[in-house]
């Protein structure tokens, strides 16, 4: 998958300009982003004991899109839109979920889960500096210096399962990057519609416009289904995943970025596989390496380094 930030100025006699600022309401909605989507790794892992990729791909979305559609009409209602807002939100739609799903699911089936992380992982650094290129944010010392912290982090992470990058994982390893292109272009694709437009109208929209592409390329796989074979769990992980990292944390992460930036907002994903290795040893007994334990330790510093004045 809707909350904002609020801060307060001081003088700088009265605090030094390295003070961290004070939790807002934007670092708990990102919080709480990280631990939806560091959590749902755990249950998409069980769901695609059952499901194609695809399939569950084309499912969840169609879940999310319905609901996203229901949320909308009932707190806001359908208004017309000018020509380029809608165009831009078509784009953001196409880029963030159609093509950015298709890469991420073929990706994985093509290259090793370590490989698959550790290649996403830099996903932050190419929002910030695609942020700072284009002029909607500012890549301040203390983001940069956040961003030289948790990137090592995450890579420690991931890199302590063994990556085996070669031949064989090749196109899926180039999947994996296109979507942490994707993921980057709608993340600050966002800034440029302005706070004129909700986060809830904002991602329902783009939702809906990049859902019938995930749904039409997942058809196929979704016709085959042997639905008798398919069990309560899995059900519920194709509901889970559809409303809650989907729809809910969506919703969230938009309204983040409208409220605190593309490149800070970027930063807080970094505790993603954080939270994703620490389910995955409570939930299915995958205990964390020393090495991952550094990795979550600079991780967790660099998101408190890039908040610093």
């Amino acid at each position: 998958m809707a909350l904002l930030a609020l801060s307060t100025t001081t003088s700088t006699a009265s605090l030094p300009s390295a003070a961290p600022r004070a939790l807002s309401l934007s670092d708990l909605a990102l919080i709480l982003v990280v631990f939806i989507w560091g959590t749902n790794y755990t249950v998409v892992k069980e769901a695609l004991g059952t499901f194609p990729p695809l399939a569950f791909m084309a499912l969840r979305f169609a879940v999310a899109a319905v609901a996203m559609a229901v949320v909308l009409h009932t707190r806001e209602g359908w208004k017309p839109l000018p020509r380029t807002t809608l165009l831009k939100l078509i784009g953001l739609g196409f880029v963030g979920n159609t093509v950015y799903q298709l890469c991420f699911v073929l990706g994985v089936s093509h290259t090793t889960a370590a490989n698959s992380g550790m290649l996403a992982s830099g996903t932050p650094v190419v929002t910030a500096l695609l942020g700072a290129a284009l002029g909607v944010d500012k890549l301040r010392k203390p983001l940069a210096m956040g961003l030289l912290l948790a990137v090592p982090g995450m890579l420690l992470i991931v890199t302590a399962r063994g990556p085996e990058l070669d031949a064989s994982t090749r196109q899926g390893d180039f999947l994996i990057l296109g979507a942490s292109l994707c993921w980057a272009l709608y993340t600050v694709g966002l800034r440029y519609l302005g706070t004129e437009l909700s986060a809830l109208r904002v991602t329902a929209l783009s939702m809906i416009t990049g859902a019938p592409g995930v749904v039409l390329l997942g058809l196929p796989s979704v016709m085959k289904l042997e639905l008798a074979s398919i069990g309560p769990s899995a059900w519920f992980g194709v509901v889970y995943s559809a409303l809650i990292p989907l729809v809910l944390a969506y919703v969230v992460w938009s309204r983040s970025v409208q409220a605190v930036g593309s490149s800070r907002t970027a930063i807080y994903n970094s505790g993603t596989p954080v939270v994703a290795a620490l389910t995955a040893w409570l939930v299915r007994g995958e205990r964390p390496t020393w090495m991952q334990a550094v990795g979550a330790a600079l991780v967790i510093t660099g998101v408190l380094v890039s908040r610093r004045r």
